[in-house]
């Protein structure tokens, strides 16, 4: 037997039964709320643990979902969300959600279960090599191997998916290792045999051998002892040559992007830093809405154009990928200041006059700081002028009348309609590339995308993980047609778990996206057409409210129902036909 573990035991009254309790305190230790899941027995002793000590469990119909929801509580929280799942298949399944997390550098913490210790490479139930599967796709990976490691790994686990560059972590928990003792010692002794022949005294030795060592130290039962890392700070030296930049600059501009509020508790320190700044500024991802609807700093259309005309840029937490025209969009002669926690992504495709490698929230915070307040009225006033006529624009678009609906009157309404403090989940190509345009995020980490992935599939789950997050607060999901076939199934999640969401369902009959550019450069729309589906008749099939809207007149009634069964707490979805417009004519990105 190994020695003993020296840490002390946890003061707790109440022992571990099972592995699953160990991992249970150390997410209550970490301030987790909810875990969501898919059950399998792999993990079951997890739920019964997390439930025991009352963790919220949330079952969904599809693993990739849990992730997605764990992935939204993260960015509303900054508390890592966690995700369990039981091995192969619920593994595999979660990998679209992995990458989109950490493509969108969000903490979370995987749990996947796994064949048990004797068994892996054997043949085992749903037995694979999750390493080689799972370890692309996330910051670090741990596969546990004996029960007292269980709470000193996840804790660990904690740690690294906050540290430095957040992102998602896998831990693997063989299920033998979280069942109670007296039943593993039992299992393992019956597949042993009888031992009367030789080969079945050699193998129970060696399983003997093999649960001692699994159960090695786990007496002892360490308290778990979260530590949250430092958020990482920028370099003085580059804020001052920011600041020295700034005050020199006569057409200054801010981006400001997702990892920006990775530090989701310091939003609203970072709104007010913005204010003091006065700099003209877009937002982009989680960090919309840090400044409310209507702040006068805020700028909403031709970035482009004012990227182009700006002598100081500074990009803080936005990398110069496909969004930015890899660094194109920001002219050769301006200061490029990048304040980020990677320095992959402050200087990808462009090098930066100024690279600040540091949180990018805290990079604002330090400049607003440092910088002395300077007029720069005629360029925000320019700025300004062109961003009030693109809205008269769309508002002129949006009065434009077919068959059916036009996508920009029925954002139009739904902005208007909406709570002050309504969520927005946006999962969808075309019309939510529209709402982007017209939907206003009420405030700080209420606006919800899947971040540079450009993932399809994302808004049921992250409509769980902002319920979770964020109770009682209006929670509306924009949803495209094609987008919307990835998650009706939770439509039953939704029921079962009285998650009221307002679902609006853009139906214009296609993959408009793809198809727009598709067929002006092939003359195919082969793939690309869908049918004017009866998504709301779905919905109520998993007994939800689903209402149908057709024509124009239908609009802001149908909306105001929605919101009336969601004060019930109904989950509702509403069905809208859309007519097709060419309001984002050449939006296909590379």
């Amino acid at each position: 037997m190994a020695p003993r573990d020296p840490l002390p035991a946890d003061p707790s009254p109440v022992a571990a039964r099972h592995g699953g309790d160990r991992i249970a305190r150390v997410l209550q230790a970490q301030g987790v709320q909810t875990v969501f899941t898919l059950c399998g027995g792999h993990i079951s002793p997890i739920l019964a643990g997390a439930k025991a000590l009352g963790i919220r469990i949330v079952d969904v119909r599809d693993e990739v979902t849990a992730v997605f929801a764990a992935d939204a509580t993260a960015r509303l929280t900054g508390v890592p969300g966690v995700a369990a799942v039981t091995a192969g298949p619920g593994v595999t399944n979660t990998l679209t959600a992995l990458k989109n997390a950490q493509l969108a550098q969000v903490p979370l913490v995987l749990l996947g279960g796994a064949a048990p210790t004797a068994l892996q490479g054997r043949g085992a139930l749903q037995d694979i090599d999750q390493r080689a599967v799972v370890q692309p796709h996330v910051k670090r990976l741990w596969r546990v191997r004996r029960v007292a490691d269980l709470a000193p790994v996840l804790d660990e686990a904690f740690t690294a998916a906050r540290d430095g560059v957040p992102g998602p972590v896998f831990v693997e928990c063989p299920v033998d290792l979280l069942y109670d003792e007296a039943s593993i010692r039992q299992w393992y002794a019956d597949a042993a045999g009888k031992g009367r022949t030789l080969a079945e005294k050699a193998l129970g030795w060696w399983l003997r051998r093999h649960v001692a060592r699994m159960f090695a130290g786990a007496d002892r039962s360490p308290a778990p002892v979260p530590r949250v890392p430092p958020v990482p700070e920028p370099a003085p030296a580059a804020v001052s040559r920011a600041s020295a930049a700034l005050a020199r600059a006569e057409r200054p501009l801010m981006v400001i992007g997702s990892q920006a509020v990775a530090d989701a508790g310091a939003a609203a320190a970072l709104a007010a830093a913005v204010d003091r700044l006065g700099v003209p500024v877009y937002l982009s991802g989680m960090a919309r809405g840090l400044l409310g609807p209507t702040h006068p700093l805020l700028l909403r259309h031709q970035r482009r154009q004012a990227l182009r005309e700006a002598d100081f840029v500074l990009l803080a937490g936005v990398p110069c990928d496909f969004r930015l025209d890899y660094g194109r969009h920001v002219r050769g002669g301006a200061t490029l200041v990048a304040a980020n926690r990677s320095r992959r992504d402050a200087t990808m495709n462009r090098r930066p006059t100024i690279t600040a490698i540091g949180d990018a929230g805290r990079f604002v915070l330090r400049l607003a700081e440092a910088a002395a307040p300077a007029d720069r009225s005629a360029w925000l006033a320019a700025l300004r002028g062109r961003d009030d006529e693109r809205e008269r624009g769309i508002d002129a678009e949006a009065a434009g009348s077919g068959s059916c609906v036009n996508p920009l009157a029925l954002l139009r309404a739904i902005d208007a309609e909406a709570a002050p403090d309504a969520i927005f989940v946006a999962d969808g190509g075309d019309f939510v590339g529209t709402a982007s345009y017209v939907l206003r995020a009420r405030g700080p980490l209420a606006w919800l995308d899947p971040g540079a992935f450009g993932t399809l599939g994302v808004g049921a789950g992250f409509a769980l993980g902002a319920a979770a997050a964020r109770p009682g607060r209006e929670l509306w999901v924009i949803f495209g047609d094609g987008a919307c076939g990835f998650g009706l199934s939770e439509f039953d999640t939704f029921v079962r778990h009285r998650v009221p969401v307002i679902a609006v369902v853009g139906n214009d009959a296609g993959w408009t996206q793809i198809a727009r550019e598709q067929v002006k450069l092939l003359g195919d729309d082969v793939g690309t057409v869908l049918a004017r589906t009866a998504y709301h008749a779905v919905a109520e099939g998993f007994g939800a409210a689903g209402i149908e809207v057709r024509h124009a007149g239908e609009v802001l009634p149908a909306l105001q129902r929605a919101r009336a069964l969601a004060r019930e707490g109904r989950p509702v979805l509403v069905n809208v036909w859309l007519d097709k417009t060419a309001f984002r004519e050449g939006s296909l990105s590379m």
